[in-house]
């Protein structure tokens, strides 16, 4: 009786604990994928680019309307007229535009993942919620703060071109005109991360942005005057108070700052502060809270 001796060949498959483990993304990829996101939507580049066009269309519009009362001859008998390029080449009209759009888009940067449900696939790819969140913020005051400057810098010089034939244009190094200008092009980031925490907090439309109206163009007509202290006080500290001081125009004789008026280091301050409790908030609530 002949024996016939089998040879079975077993393969073994590595347990997945084993196998090679996919690294975990780096900031850097954290970033790169909040900068595909941001510019994929159109509405980013539509707002911004609006804002932006508006702001300079603003600022440049109203040089051009005073240059018919500066071509006009002193009254007799009265003062000589002073006119402040500061106030009317980076007004306030304009800046505020900019900043909502820049608000929005901070909060529709938060917003937009979780209408979307595509927030539960970001943390469940990157579980630390606090990178996602300062990627977001890397890339959102990245792109405003470009865009912050561009604005300022075309507004201040164009302007200032419009008024060289009257004489009374300034420069980047007068008193002034450099803080003026950094003032400008900083409150547009800032807006924008004040609305990433409101973003954050609310995670709805509607209210965010009514939210983010309330605070950055409600709240300072509430706290103003010179009757209450405190009251001007907690206006100086908001963000429209801190760059309205700051693009001041220290040349101007007839500027009146009113009673309690704000430091510049307090304004500085102030613009910094709301940059960084926002981004602490944003992260905060992220974190902590359920998606």
């Amino acid at each position: 009786m002949s024996t016939v001796a089998t040879t079975t060949t077993t393969t073994t498959t590595a347990p997945p604990s084993a196998r090679t483990a996919e690294p975990p993304a780096r900031f850097t990829d954290l970033v790169a994928a909040e900068w595909i996101r941001l510019r994929s939507l159109r509405s980013t580049y539509w707002v911004l680019a609006v804002g932006a066009l508006a702001t300079i269309a603003v600022n440049v519009n109203a040089v051009h309307a005073d240059l018919t009362y500066l071509d006009r001859p002193p009254r007799p008998g009265m003062p000589p007229f002073v006119y402040d390029p500061l106030l009317h080449g980076l007004n306030s009209i304009g800046v505020y535009l900019l900043m909502l759009a820049a608000g929005s888009v901070g909060a529709l940067s938060v917003l937009g993942e979780y209408a979307t449900g595509m927030v539960r696939t970001t943390f469940a790819a990157v579980p630390d919620r606090g990178a996602v969140v300062a990627a977001k913020v890397v890339v959102v005051s990245a792109a405003t703060l470009v865009l912050g400057a561009v604005v300022s810098a075309a507004s201040f010089f164009g302007t200032n071109a419009l008024l060289a034939s009257r004489h009374v244009g300034l420069s980047i190094g007068d008193p002034g005109c450099l803080r003026a200008v950094t003032a400008y092009a900083l409150i547009v980031p800032v807006s924008a991360l004040v609305g990433i925490a409101f973003g954050a907090v609310i995670r709805h439309a509607t209210a965010t942005i009514v939210a983010l109206v309330t605070l950055l163009f409600i709240a300072p007509l509430l706290f103003g005057g010179d009757r209450y202290r405190i009251l001007k006080e907690i206006g100086n500290v908001l963000p429209v108070g801190a760059v309205d001081r700051l693009k001041e125009n220290p040349g101007n004789p007839y500027l009146d700052p009113g009673r309690y008026p704000a430091t510049i280091t307090g304004s500085w301050l102030a613009l910094g502060g709301w940059a960084l409790v926002s981004v602490v908030v944003a992260v905060v609530v992220v974190r902590r809270r359920d998606v």
